[in-house]
């Protein structure tokens, strides 16, 4: 299987927490030879899919602050895989780091958009840094009960830093159609990502910054 995505890793400044299982699920009886054998490419849609970032708050004052619910608006990718096996695989993905929004439920609409400026500005300078991308490197998994769970190897590029990690995820293909969900966390500090007393409560926020995909592509 060859597994390729483009996008910001959703948030692309922090830490993540470990990456959540991956399942890749097929029906090798709804396969012909010819089409299980092929390599097949998907591209990601944005408009059907989500990623997210959650800054938790920290601190000495925590209880004043707020953790952030933050969304990935535009990120684009690619996945490549063969419907009978594991590897190869690949995945490259790109995130718009000035896509990034405020959308937790205890920040006013001028917070909203105070944060997200200072999200460009000052966290993620996204003028000096736009784009936030994953590649990966390797890609390995076991099969069980007609599930593959994969873990993806890879350099995620953030701030001008780039550091290897590990994504795992839970792949559904159906069709012309893939699916993929899961969840990881990173280090902030690791990326020269630093909070600012400016940026509405993210003084408070923690190092490791918790991330989840929910991603649909479909076959090109």
């Amino acid at each position: 299987m060859r597994f390729v995505v483009s996008g910001i890793l959703a948030l692309g400044f922090g830490s993540l927490v470990p990456f959540s299982e991956a399942r890749v699920t097929q029906d090798p009886a709804k396969l012909s030879p010819e089409r299980s054998s092929a390599l097949v490419r998907y591209r990601i849609d944005p408009a059907q899919s989500k990623f997210m970032v959650v800054a938790p708050r920290g601190g000495l004052a925590w209880f004043k602050g707020h953790s952030h619910y933050i969304a990935v608006r535009d990120f684009e990718g690619e996945a490549e895989l063969t419907l009978d096996a594991v590897t190869p695989a690949s995945l490259q993905m790109t995130v718009h780091a000035a896509s990034l929004e405020e959308t937790g439920a205890d920040f006013t609409p001028e917070q909203k958009a105070t944060i997200k400026k200072e999200l460009n500005e000052i966290v993620l300078e996204t003028a000096k840094y736009p784009d936030i991308t994953f590649k990966s490197t390797d890609v390995k998994g076991s099969v069980k009960n007609g599930a593959f769970d994969v873990e993806i190897t890879g350099d995620l590029t953030l701030h001008g830093v780039t550091r290897r990690i590990e994504i795992p995820a839970a792949v559904t293909v159906t069709g012309d159609t893939i699916h993929a969900v899961g969840k990881f966390d990173i280090n902030r500090k690791k990326f020269n990502v630093n909070a600012t007393d400016a940026f509405h409560g993210f003084v408070r926020v923690k190092h490791r910054l918790r991330f989840s995909f929910d991603i649909i592509g479909q076959r090109v």
